[in-house]
């Protein structure tokens, strides 16, 4: 079996994270990861937004709670990676997603936990998400697609359950 086939094999979504902050060299190699996705037509129409701002993602904490998260939404992640994409990529939400796997992979890979959070789209269709976007300098129309709560794994990773039976089916 091969390294990559071993990495997809053993990842798991994290819910307990630790307080550590995660450095920003493995924030960084993390959303690299996250930049070479693929994309529709090579748009690479999808931006990722790191927050590791202490009151901003309490703030985010309390959105995505109100939009039905719960308490603690990121389960007490210290850093959020936000996906967002172009409107104008019809693909963007594939996209966006194809990001997000690259990203939660390469987590897994430096020893992180990750775990990819729904609701970005509401958040950027709201005020909020669209008032952040403007402090970010980016212009047009963008859609959330995702956050990934990351950081260090309070517990090991939990057990890997087989895989259900009868997905694949071959037509020769």
């Amino acid at each position: 079996m091969t390294t990559l086939l071993n990495l997809i094999k053993s990842r798991r979504s994290c819910r307990n994270f630790k307080p550590d902050p995660v450095p920003k060299t493995l924030i960084d190699q993390v959303i690299e990861a996250g930049l070479y996705a693929a994309s529709g037509k090579g748009l690479q129409s999808q931006v990722i937004i790191s927050v590791t701002n202490k009151p901003l993602l309490k703030k985010l904490n309390a959105i995505n709670g109100a939009l039905g998260g719960g308490p603690e939404p990121f389960y007490g992640a210290p850093c959020v990676l936000i996906v967002v994409a172009e409107t104008s990529n019809r693909s963007q939400a594939y996209d966006g997603a194809l990001t997000l796997g690259n990203m939660m992979l390469m987590a897994h890979d430096l020893g992180l936990g990750s775990c990819w959070i729904h609701r970005a789209r509401q958040e950027f269709e709201a005020d909020f998400g669209r008032d952040l976007l403007k402090e970010l300098g980016l212009k047009g129309s963008y859609e959330g697609v995702g956050h990934l709560a990351l950081g260090y794994p309070a517990f090991p990773p939990s057990f890997v359950f087989p895989r259900r039976p009868n997905r694949v089916f071959y037509i020769e």
